[in-house]
């Protein structure tokens, strides 16, 4: 398994004015990303709206990213779906088009019991063959799944070798898996508001959005250096821009309208059902900007 640790940014999709895929934005995005010291690559997550992405867009936007990347830092890739057969195939494909690894979400419109999702994850793991994060989101799944089940998983299941914690109180959980499997990779997510807590309880990484990654890798490099007064410096001037970007809905807009006020991509442009900012919430994200000066 490559190296799975540090700030893995979960790549923005970025669209041009008219809602096609935009693939110069894309391509400048991730040279800025690993510019600036970004150790890996979340690819259609929630943050990338990989909900409203078709198959061939997805594999338009997966060959360009690994192109560009050239091996450089592993890429994870979402695959999950609402039912197994789906899962497995897109697993697949992500597989054959370059993914590292598959970051999958439990099926979660109809949901099963724990046998269930074991047959789920297997099923992924014996067809895919690369590793698997398991990604623990109950805010979004309303599917719990507790570090007796994961580790569970961990044992019984060839490629599940990572969980992403997205279950709140998140640090907590992550001490809790961690005790219960030591050989599972724990990563964060939640756009990394309690990266620091997560790491000290045994994470090795976190993925946030893709518009405060010079201030994450800050953070990780002083923790790992043993600067964690350092750290909390850094985090804490970021806090204010990560608890607006958190508010339900609104967080990827607002990322995309920072990243093109930096000038790394062209448009802010979302794609229904995504919400996008209106004039009061921009006003506000714009003196959050300035007032915090952690975005590029």
């Amino acid at each position: 398994m490559k190296n799975f640790a540090g700030i893995f940014p979960i790549l923005c999709t970025t669209f041009a004015e008219d809602g096609a895929i935009d693939l110069e934005s894309q391509a400048r995005l991730v040279d800025y990303l690993l510019a600036a010291g970004a150790h890996g690559l979340g690819l259609f997550g929630n943050a990338s709206e990989g909900y409203t992405l078709n198959g061939a867009e997805r594999t338009a936007v997966l060959k360009m990213v690994r192109g560009r990347v050239d091996g450089r830092v592993p890429l994870v890739v979402s695959s999950g779906h609402t039912g197994t057969d789906a899962a497995v195939e897109l697993s697949r494909e992500a597989r054959d088009q370059g993914a590292d690894a598959l970051m999958v979400l439990p099926p979660y419109y109809l949901k099963t019991d724990a046998d269930g999702l074991m047959f789920y994850f297997d099923a992924i793991s014996r067809a895919a063959g690369i590793p698997i994060m398991v990604q623990d989101a109950p805010l979004m799944t309303q599917v719990a799944m507790p570090p007796a089940l994961l580790a569970r998983m961990a044992r019984e299941i060839e490629q599940v070798r990572l969980v992403k914690v997205e279950a709140p109180p998140t640090a907590p959980k992550v001490s809790a898996v961690a005790a219960a499997a030591s050989e599972i990779v724990l990563f964060g997510g939640l756009n990394g508001q309690f990266l620091i807590e997560e790491i000290e309880r045994g994470a090795r990484g976190t993925m946030p959005g893709s518009d405060m990654i010079p201030m994450f890798v800050d953070v990780w490099n002083r923790l790992t250096a043993g600067d964690r007064e350092g750290a909390w410096q850094t985090f804490t001037r970021a806090l204010p821009l990560i608890r607006f970007e958190l508010q339900p809905g609104l967080g990827v807009s607002a990322m995309k309208h920072n990243l093109v006020a930096a000038g790394v991509i062209r448009s802010s442009r979302v794609r229904h059902p995504t919400a996008a900012l209106d004039s009061r919430s921009l006003a506000e994200l714009e003196f959050l900007r300035r007032w915090t000066a952690v975005t590029p």
